[in-house]
């Protein structure tokens, strides 16, 4: 039987300070009730998006595995040659290569020829990069200029210009002028191109953005377009370049006194394949300095321009 303190006390109201007894709403009620459900299983941190990822510690330099290609077909080369697989009769070996160059500088024989090819391919390059900026420049930036030299130049671009050798002796002589003159046409093209691809190229928007600022048209092209026209520009650079040593390397075939092309043409008569690999080489180091100091000259110039660096280490 309970006692009357017990009914009272289950009945009474709630004293002062304790909690008041909580009663389900109508949304609660309402809600089903079934089993929990089991909770979503979370990535781990290192695979959620954003998260950057660990780097390993240990990083090869960009400059370690750009001189492993090279290094490594002059390792393939010497390899051949130690074995006997590649003769000396159809190539020379890496050691008789580098014991002919340091006897030819020793005699003086490549430093000068060195000189004589680098006046030719500078005074070509400086020819012909002036008349494609000139040629460019009209006719990216004026619809007539476009419609005259556009056309023209698609043209002469289709004739191999290795074939106006002969023309050119024809019309120079047998002297310096071919050899330049080939050096300059070689150089025309890609820079002609890239340049006036880059021109327009211009982003419509920016140019209207431009003339709401108020900007003329001088002020159009200095701050807008020859911005925009920058990285054709430096990429035509890079090819027209190397397009120099090509050219230099027939036009001093034709009759040259001096040169690396002179020294090539007199080692090919006595079958000195040392010699042929050396000035073949010689060409290959000179293009590769001039594409480095054209590299180096495009992240100075375009260091304001956000571009993709490739991904990975």
């Amino acid at each position: 039987m309970p006692s009357p303190h017990s009914a009272v006390s289950e009945t009474s109201p709630p004293t002062h300070g304790s909690a008041p007894p909580t009663t389900p709403t109508a949304q609660e009620a309402a809600a089903p009730t079934g089993p929990a459900r089991p909770p979503r299983p979370t990535a781990p941190k290192s695979a959620r998006p954003g998260t950057p990822r660990k780097r390993s510690r240990f990083r090869v330099p960009r400059g370690v595995r750009r001189a492993s290609g090279p290094l490594g077909l002059v390792l393939v080369w010497f390899l051949a040659s130690a074995t006997g697989v590649l003769p000396e009769s159809v190539l020379a070996s890496p050691v008789d290569v580098v014991q002919r160059a340091a006897d030819l500088i020793g005699t003086g024989e490549l430093p000068q020829a060195i000189a004589a090819s680098g006046r030719r391919a500078a005074t070509g390059f400086l020819i012909g990069a002036t008349v494609a900026l000139a040629l460019s420049l009209t006719a990216g930036l004026f619809r007539l200029g476009e419609d005259v030299i556009d056309a023209s130049m698609g043209m002469f671009r289709a004739i191999p210009w290795v074939g106006l050798i002969p023309l050119f002796i024809v019309w120079f002589g047998i002297d310096e002028t071919p050899k330049i003159a080939l050096v300059a046409l070689g150089v025309t093209y890609p820079l002609y191109f890239n340049i006036y691809g880059g021109i327009r190229s211009a982003d419509s928007q920016l140019i209207e953005a431009g003339r709401m600022a108020g900007l003329g048209r001088i002020g159009l092209i200095r701050y807008v377009i020859l911005p925009s026209a920058l990285p054709g520009a430096l990429v035509g650079l890079r090819y027209a370049l190397s397009t120099a040593w090509l050219a230099l390397v027939f036009a001093e075939q034709v009759n040259a006194d001096a040169g690396i092309g002179y020294l090539m043409s007199n080692a090919q008569q006595y079958f000195q394949t040392d010699v042929i690999v050396l000035c073949l080489a010689v060409y290959a180091v000179l293009g590769l300095l001039c594409d480095f100091a054209v590299r180096l000259l495009s992240r100075r110039l375009l260091a304001w321009r956000a571009s993709f660096d490739g991904e990975g280490a």
